[in-house]
């Protein structure tokens, strides 16, 4: 049986300790334990024995010496890592019709926005029914009384029941069913002006 490395405690001396003593004035125990001497100097370290960094942590404490102002600055930093950031849409200084940015598609619209798709004229089939028409054999616009007619007449046509238990029949008949559902919640949503035939 094989033994796992046993895990080095959270409080285990640092390896990268430089063996000396600790920097605590008259201690002599080893120093293998760092600690940073500032804030603006977060790189260079003390180096104290274990009693003298407990102690050390327990007291120490970043913002001290800053005002409110220079408290919320620093966090403000910390929330970019330190690091440099602009508004959204600043950075650069591009706009969405500078010529620098390709858009070939017209993706981004001349106003830096994506158009609308423009309006199907009045009469004109939406394209999400053309099918389900397709299948009833019924043309756009369409009255509910007429969907019902319509429907009647091919399910009485294509029942299985009707043809022998054809399975052919069967699954005309399922695409009736989905096509007049199709159309009978579009209708009951937004009730066409003009009457079909």
């Amino acid at each position: 049986m094989t033994r796992r490395p046993q895990r080095s405690r959270a409080y285990a001396p640092d390896p990268d300790a430089p063996g000396r003593p600790c920097d605590m004035p008259g201690c002599g125990a080893p120093g293998e334990y760092r600690a940073p001497r500032s804030r603006e100097a977060l790189n260079d370290y003390w180096w104290f024995c274990l009693e003298h960094v407990r102690a050390y942590n327990a007291s120490w404490d970043y913002y001290k010496g800053m005002t409110p102002g220079q408290i919320e600055a620093q966090l403000r930093q910390d929330t970019g890592w330190q690091r440099p950031t602009w508004p959204l849409g600043r950075l650069g200084g591009l706009h969405a019709d500078d010529p620098r940015l390709r858009d070939p598609m017209d993706v981004l619209g001349a106003a830096g926005v994506r158009r609308a798709r423009p309006e199907p004229p009045p009469g004109a089939t939406p394209p999400e029914l053309r099918e389900p028409l397709q299948t009833l054999g019924l043309t756009w616009p369409v009255t509910m009384d007429a969907l019902k007619a319509r429907y009647k007449q091919l399910a009485k046509t294509h029942h299985p029941d009707a043809n022998g238990g054809s399975r052919t029949a069967e699954e005309r008949l399922k695409d009736i069913n989905l096509a007049y559902a199709t159309l009978r919640n579009r209708l009951a949503a937004e009730p066409p002006l003009a009457a079909a035939g």
